[in-house]
């Protein structure tokens, strides 16, 4: 007995759906997230993603910002140091973290410095200057604020009515250098004693010092470091005791973010997505095309089109298991799951999920999860006050 049409056309339509879908599971380009709700506010999915015939391996916290606070730490709540994000997050009591910004990793004492921009509860611990895509944090009452964008950030001092441009902050001085230390930084200046070492306390210099560096901080101050051709006649000038103040200068490059006084700002490198569209400033940023364009594994965050906040780490660099992912098949990725800004952060060994006291990917540093210098810690709004 013969087929209706009807039904050959309902059966064709039924087995090309079926094909499609197989096609679709088989190419890698679904994209549906299985979010499971952790706490209010916090929700996990461990996703199983393909790049042709290639796993990835994807962890995702999707965030409500009225009901968690996202907070920015650094390692050891100091300035230079490193620590695991999760021994960061347990001290602060976080539910969830994930590594932040790009740092200095040596065996030396100033590993941990941030590579650029860092701001920790207002108070500026390194500074910016190569226009670097970085994350803006402010929590109000009902809810967290956060924004994407490019900044420049670095101190300057005045002395009476003289304005001194200031190299860094927090980090090794290095010959012609001007670095201001503040008690973020620890106990002394730790450096070399070769050059002028101005304490400054309560807003009037205190102590000069010449020729003997590691200077102590002072609780009440900061310590104004000077080698080399950055001396200038700058003992003249502080040996009047004039008024010295540590003010902050920044120059902001993304008009939307003079709405944010941000309290907690790092850098990443580079931005992935503005606006809904996939922009990768690495030229812009000084990131280097390898950097770009290779398989890694990766941190990043993004910010959705109904308002959540995203946190992600991709495992890579296990062969079979997860191969990670280049910046443009991330920026891509975060596309399609609803991103309209999103920006990379540390990846590599340092790439970590934190997640209700324990590491849910996998880093891929055969000692297991790395020591970092920042982290973003997700902690639960206990009530409408906080």
């Amino acid at each position: 007995m013969k087929r209706s049409r009807c039904n050959f056309y309902k059966s064709n339509i039924v087995e090309a759906l079926v094909l499609a879908f197989f096609l679709c599971v088989l190419c890698g380009n679904s994209y549906a997230q299985d979010f499971k709700t952790i706490h209010p506010g916090v929700e996990y999915a461990s996703v199983d993603h393909r790049l042709g015939t290639d796993p990835v391996k994807i962890n995702l916290l999707r965030l409500d910002l009225t009901k968690v606070r996202l907070n920015v730490h650094h390692a050891l709540d100091a300035a230079i140091g490193t620590e695991k994000t999760s021994s960061i997050a347990t001290r602060h009591e976080a539910v969830a973290a994930i590594n932040a910004g790009f740092f200095r990793l040596d065996s030396t004492l100033f590993a941990g410095d941030a590579s650029d921009v860092l701001q920790v509860d207002g108070l500026l611990y390194s500074e910016g200057t190569r226009s670097r895509v970085s994350l803006f944090l402010k929590n109000d009452v009902r809810r967290t604020r956060a924004a994407i964008g490019h900044i420049n950030l670095w101190p300057n001092i005045l002395i009476g009515k003289t304005e001194l441009r200031v190299s860094g902050i927090n980090r090794e001085r290095k010959p012609d250098e001007a670095i201001v230390y503040t008690p973020a930084f620890g106990r002394t200046t730790l450096t070399r004693p070769t050059g002028v070492e101005i304490v400054v306390c309560s807003g009037r210099v205190t102590k000069i010092i010449l020729n003997a560096g590691s200077t102590p901080i002072p609780d009440c101050g900061f310590v104004f470091s000077l080698e080399g051709k950055a001396k200038g006649n700058i003992v003249q000038t502080a040996r009047l005791r004039a008024a010295v103040r540590l003010h902050t200068n920044s120059a902001f490059l993304d008009v939307r973010l003079f709405a944010y006084l941000a309290e907690d700002i790092v850098a990443g490198v580079p931005q992935l997505i503005k606006n809904g569209k996939i922009d990768i400033t690495w030229e812009k940023e000084k990131a280097g095309k390898p950097f770009v364009e290779t398989r890694h594994p990766r941190t990043a965050v993004a910010i959705l089109k109904d308002g959540k906040f995203l946190m992600v780490t991709v495992d890579g660099r296990q062969p079979g298991v997860s191969v990670g992912m280049s910046l443009y098949e991330l920026a891509d990725y975060l596309l399609s799951i609803g991103a309209i800004d999103a920006m990379n952060l540390d990846g590599g060994g340092s790439t970590t999920m934190f997640l209700n006291g324990k590491i849910v990917n996998t880093p891929s540093d055969k000692e297991g999860e790395r020591k970092v210098s920042d982290a973003i810690l997700v902690t639960l709004r206990k009530n409408k006050s906080r």
